[in-house]
C-alpha cells in the first residue's frame, strides 16, 4: 500500500536550493521582510557587542553600523515603493529646508 505524502516537495526542485524566495513575493513584501532582518542584526550586533571590549568591540559595532545604514536604505527604498502619509510628509518637510 503506497503512503500519500501530506506536502510532497516540488519535482522541479534542483536538490541545490536550501533556502529560497518564492517567486510570487511583491517588492513591498521582500523590502519590509529585508528591513525587519537588518533591524534584528541590529539589536544582535549590538547586545553582542557590549559582551566585549577591544577591537572585537570595535568591529562589532562597525557591523552594527552598516546594518543600521542597510536598514535606513531599504526604509527609503520601500518609502518611494509605497509611500505613507509618514513618509511624504517626511519628503515635503526636507525639501522645505
Amino acid at each position: 500500500m503506497k503512503k500519500i505524502t501530506p506536502n510532497p516537495p516540488c519535482s522541479d526542485q534542483s536538490g541545490t536550493d536550501i533556502f529560497c524566495i518564492a517567486q510570487h513575493i511583491d517588492p513591498e513584501t521582500l523590502l519590509v521582510q529585508a528591513c525587519e532582518t537588518l533591524a534584528s542584526l541590529n539589536a544582535i550586533t549590538t547586545d553582542l557587542a557590549f559582551e566585549f571590549d577591544g577591537a572585537l568591540r570595535h568591529k562589532l559595532l562597525a557591523t552594527q553600523q552598516l546594518s543600521v545604514l542597510g536598514e535606513l536604505l531599504v526604509t527609503r527604498a520601500l518609502d518611494i515603493l509605497v509611500p505613507t502619509a509618514d513618509s511624504e510628509a517626511a519628503g515635503r518637510t526636507a525639501s522645505q529646508h
